[in-house]
């Protein structure tokens, strides 16, 4: 009789223990599911996307105050109010930035063509070398209209790299030993009114200059251009 009441006994602590463990598993679901949907809508909520473009980018442009081709000054407050396309170009490169600029050169007579209000930044990653005679010089060999493209320069390499590379998380490294070609990026970077990237393009492929031509059409259809 002893024995089954310890029996009985010791039957009833297992269920009691199991009933313990698996509230405790329940609980333990319920939280990662409702950590899990909370993680989800901060993923969901800086994926957003309220512009009627496909973007890639969130960042915005630290501010800065350079020399372009014409030895005048252009800063990023020049800019707000304005959508515009950057870059990062050497006129002493000898590969990308062929392509480079030919094709923001293409890009510059469509946007031209068809009145659209976007301006063109190219900055340059060798300044020491680039005055702004170099830059005009560079420039003209593309028929450069300098009223919507500025070349700018008047900074040490240093500002230039932090730029680069803390603004726009693109790539910039100084050249190697005996030679005089810097690394850089080669996208081309959407900027809106605000001063944040939202998107960047392949800027060696011809294929990115009718991607970059169709993404300023739509923003123009949604009155999104702000300025003629």
């Amino acid at each position: 009789m002893n024995d089954m009441v310890h029996l009985t006994w010791l039957n009833r602590l297992e269920v009691d223990k199991i009933k313990k463990n698996e509230t405790r598993r329940g609980q333990m679901i319920k939280r990662h599911i409702f950590i899990g949907l909370i993680s989800l809508f901060f993923i969901l909520s800086g994926c957003s996307n309220t512009l009627p473009i496909e973007t890639n980018m969130q960042e915005e442009v630290a501010d800065f105050s350079f020399t372009t081709q014409d030895s005048d000054t252009l800063s990023n407050d020049d800019l707000i109010g304005k959508w515009w396309i950057a870059d990062f170009i050497f006129t002493n490169c000898e590969t990308v930035c062929l392509p480079m600029t030919s094709n923001l050169a293409q890009i510059q007579q469509e946007i031209t063509e068809l009145d659209l209000p976007v301006h063109l930044v190219s900055f340059s990653v060798d300044p020491d070398y680039d005055t702004p005679e170099v830059l005009r010089e560079y420039g003209d060999q593309y028929d450069a209209n300098y009223d919507t493209w500025s070349f700018l320069t008047g900074y040490d390499f240093q500002t230039i790299k932090e730029l680069s590379i803390k603004s726009f998380r693109a790539m910039l490294k100084e050249p190697d030993r005996g030679s005089d070609q810097v690394m850089h990026d080669t996208r081309f970077f959407l900027i809106d009114p605000e001063g944040n990237i939202v998107k960047g393009y392949d800027g060696i492929k011809s294929s990115s200059i009718d991607e970059v031509i169709n993404d300023i059409k739509i923003l123009e259809q949604n009155n999104l251009l702000l300025q003629k």
